[in-house]
């Protein structure tokens, strides 16, 4: 890649580089959403069982992947900051490092998983009725685990050095393909025999294969900016473990977020079926505003990263400011779209049932108006990551949702009137502790202070 190109990321107008960096990134993140409605609408029409064989698996296949993905965002982190400092062997180096310690990671992952697929089922609660099925698809799923991860890391590692289109033309052609393998493996067709719902996780693997071979080649090649070399993979403790220093706290992260929802559905599920389905309605409605979010974040940490890696601390500061600002006027806006019309969203997923309509336009009403401090909050997570400071992602994340909103919303819901709409206020609640702690921290300066003590040769 040319000085100019990388320039493009370190000078010149911030807004266009974060508009170009975040665009492709959101739109990767809704093709990835549609891959997997595609898998639920296929398994749909085996029934109702089918889609819940596979739901149990998500809590636990999502804890696995954020080991994985902690590991490829410290690598996102070091290729952006030599990027930016236009140390191409490092960058080449990290990427190379990078990959084969995520190999051997998801290949560990993968062996577990597979051998403790019966056990983890059953200990998620799997009925009799959908054990089998589970843990067939646990099983399946868990031998693409190094297929899966390995394209994670070449999306990551292309956003390090702002080359985020490509990895959206690949997504994009996996998910056309995968419209058509599910339903050949899942009912099968000719002589390719029908696997049931073991058959979306071989039609997974399949096109996560195709993924990861064409990423993997594009790598080695070396003309897309990166270039790997297997002389570059031999064990180097010293890497590994600020690998293993940033990435560890990005893991605890993804996997509390993930732990604190689960524990969230137990606290809705006691209010009854109507309740749940409230809640469900208003939980579809957060993870598509955090599509935005999560694509502005993402974008912030690499821009942050490559200009950090530049010295032009200044420059990764105004990123950050324009970024948050982006997002909380932008998701405020969403957000009192979304309150003045919460009636009629919640109605179309669920147009017969008036009492499902009203708690989830009251839950939608009160959430709304706090999706741009949610903001603020990713964003600025996004700073922090990308001047390598992953810890203090780590615990404003686990202290928004584990010492404010699930304890908040058990008192609200148990020992106040408000009932299950106590729930409901936790997720304003800690959204507005998350954005000011963050803010507070980031306008200390702290992240930028300790940038200094670092040198070109020892980034993050």
């Amino acid at each position: 890649m040319t000085s100019g190109k990388r320039k493009k990321f370190t000078e010149g107008r911030i807004l266009s580089s974060l508009v170009s960096l975040a665009g492709p990134i959101i739109l990767a993140n809704i093709l990835q959403t549609a891959y997997q409605l595609i898998d639920t609408f296929w398994l749909g029409r085996l029934g109702a069982d089918a889609v819940a064989a596979v739901s149990l698996s998500f809590p636990i296949l999502f804890l696995i992947l954020a080991i994985g993905g902690g590991l490829t965002l410290a690598g996102t982190v070091m290729v952006a900051q030599h990027h930016g400092a236009e140390d191409q062997e490092q960058v080449n180096y990290s990427s190379s490092q990078t990959v084969i310690v995520i190999f051997w990671v998801s290949l560990a992952l993968s062996v577990v998983g597979y051998f403790a697929a019966r056990p983890m089922m059953t200990l998620v609660g799997a009925d009799p009725e959908i054990l089998e099925d589970s843990v067939a698809y646990f099983k399946v799923s868990s031998i693409g685990f190094v297929f899966l991860f390995m394209f994670f890391v070449f999306q990551s590692l292309m956003r390090g050095i702002g080359n985020v289109m490509l990895p959206v033309y690949v997504i994009l052609v996996t998910v056309f393909l995968n419209l058509v393998l599910d339903p050949l493996f899942i009912f099968g067709w000719g002589p390719i025999p029908g696997y049931g719902v073991a058959g979306a996780a071989v039609a997974s693997i399949i096109t996560q294969g195709l993924s990861a071979a064409t990423g993997l080649y594009l790598l080695f090649r070396g003309k897309i900016g990166i270039k790997i070399k297997f002389s570059m993979m031999r064990f180097d403790y010293p890497w590994v473990k600020k690998m293993v220093y940033l990435g560890i706290p990005s893991s605890v992260e993804q996997s509390t977020r993930a732990l604190a929802m689960v524990m969230m559905i137990v606290l809705v599920t006691s209010f009854g079926s109507e309740v749940v389905a409230a809640y469900g309605i208003g939980a579809r409605i957060l993870s598509f505003v955090i599509i935005p979010a999560l694509g502005f974040a993402i974008a912030t940490t690499s821009l942050v990263g490559q200009n950090i890696g530049a010295r032009k601390i200044k420059r990764a500061e105004k990123v950050g400011n324009l970024s948050a600002n982006i997002a909380f006027f932008g998701l405020t806006f969403f957000g009192i779209l979304l309150f003045i019309f919460a009636e009629q969203l919640t109605a179309f997923f669920v147009p017969n049932e008036p009492t499902v309509i009203r708690d989830g336009a009251l839950f939608i009403k009160i959430m709304a108006p706090s999706f741009g401090l949610l903001g603020v909050q990713q964003i600025l997570n996004g700073v922090f990551n990308g001047a390598g400071f992953t810890k203090a992602s780590m615990l404003i994340s686990i202290m928004s949702l584990w010492i404010i909103r699930f304890p908040l919303a058990y008192v609200l819901a148990y020992k106040t009137p408000l009932g299950y709409e106590g729930i409901w206020w936790a997720f304003p609640a800690s959204n507005l502790v998350a954005a000011i702690v963050a803010f507070v921290y980031f306008k200390m300066g702290y992240w930028k202070l300790r940038i200094f003590r670092y040198r070109h040769s020892n980034l993050v």
